[in-house]
Parts: C-alpha cells; structure tokens; sequence
C-alpha cells in the first residue's frame, strides 16, 4: 500500500472515529452512512463514561448531505437508549425533509426517542434480532407536580406520537396502546417489539439485514427522477 493510501486511511478511519459516519466512493453509488447510537445528547452534556450521539454533530452532516453534488443517498444506521427528546426530534425532521434517498436501519434497539428516528427514512429496516422500546415521555431530576408540567408532557408526547404516525404506518391509536401498555415491562409501561413485530404492527417497513438495506437504497437512487 503506498503512503497516500495509508494517508487516505488514516484521515478517513479519524473522521468515522470522531463524527461516527463515512461517505463511501467504491460502492455502486456514493452514499453518506451515519450512526446513531448511545444516548442522543442535547443541551446538557452527559458524562464521559456514557455513549452518545451529539446533536450538534449531526444536524450539520445532515445539511451537508443534502447540499452534496456527490452523495446520491443516506444511510441511517441506528442503536440507541435514547436521550433528549427535542434533540432527537430536531434530527428526525431533518431526516425525514432529505429530498435525495434516504433509509435507516436499526440495529440493536431503537428506544424511546429512538422511534421517531427509525421511521424518519424514506424507508426503513430492522434486523430481526433488535428491537423497539416504546414508552411515555419521561424526565429526569426535579418535577413540579402541577397542571402545567402534565400538560407539557402531555403536549410533548403528542408532538412525538404525531410524528411517528406521519411516517410510519402504525396509527395513533394502536401507537398510544403500546405505549401505555401495564403488563410487559417490569418497571415501566410500554411495549417492546422485536424485529418481526415492529413490521407487523406498520411501525418499520421492512425486516432484514445490511444487504437488503443497501441493495433497496441503490433500488431508489437508480429510480430516482433527480
């Protein structure tokens, strides 16, 4: 290997260590992958010992790509535990207004604010063996048990609910009783869904793995009227 490919490598393999994402140019098609995974950071930031995907990083790789006269297509890869709700809103609506082709697949879980991202895609994936966390909106730290605080989180679940609802195939019905399902987890109200399930329920469209996802994001680039 001559040192301008070890150069090459070397910048390349310090972006995917510091943003998480690559843009790959020996495939089919150029495409831009990015990871989410850990906590979605937000405003405040998380210790040091936990993994997180920072907001601040994402919103200007998801601008990029789409002012791109390079990249033909979006990869979302997703692994989440969640994290600051309006941070993960902020990026799901930023996905999901991407003109050009754009998938997410989940691998490992999508939970909680991890739902709104997973079907932020044009289309998305699920490998069998993840899953999805649904759950209520929840908040750490001091709580002020007055009418306004229930009536905020009231407001911020349904600004969530409406979302996923938009773009997805699960309906807001059925999306409010998994989410407010009392005889699945131990210490919580929710539903966890596994691969074939989160399908089945119109919450991701498609099960499978890494070669289906890319082969279905070249389908719609090739298909592409732009």
């Amino acid at each position: 290997m001559s040192e301008n490919q070890n150069n090459d490598n070397s910048g390349m393999y310090e972006h995917i260590k510091e943003s998480g994402s690559i843009t790959t140019y020996e495939g089919k098609h150029k495409i831009h992958c990015l990871t989410i995974v850990g906590e979605i950071e937000g405003h405040t930031v998380l210790p040091e010992q936990s993994k997180t995907t920072k907001y601040e990083h994402i919103i200007p790789q998801l601008v990029a790509v789409e002012e791109s006269c390079d990249i033909e297509g979006l990869l979302v890869i997703l692994n989440t535990v969640g994290g600051d709700v309006e941070a993960g809103l902020a990026i799901s609506e930023l996905i999901s207004g991407i003109t050009k082709p754009t998938v997410t697949f989940v691998l490992g879980g999508g939970h909680s604010i991890g739902v709104p991202l997973a079907v932020s895609g044009k289309t998305s994936f699920i490998a069998p063996s993840a899953t999805m966390t649904i759950h209520p909106v929840r908040m750490n730290g001091l709580v002020l048990g007055v009418p306004q605080m229930m009536n905020h989180f009231e407001r911020m679940q349904e600004r969530i609910t409406d979302f996923v609802v938009r773009n997805s195939g699960i309906t807001a019905e059925r999306f409010s009783e998994l989410m407010m399902n009392t005889g699945e987890m131990v210490t919580d109200v929710g539903s966890v869904l596994n691969g074939e399930a989160a399908v089945r329920e119109g919450l991701i469209d498609k099960l499978g793995n890494l070669g289906d996802v890319l082969s279905c994001l070249y389908d719609m680039i090739e298909n592409n009227p732009e």
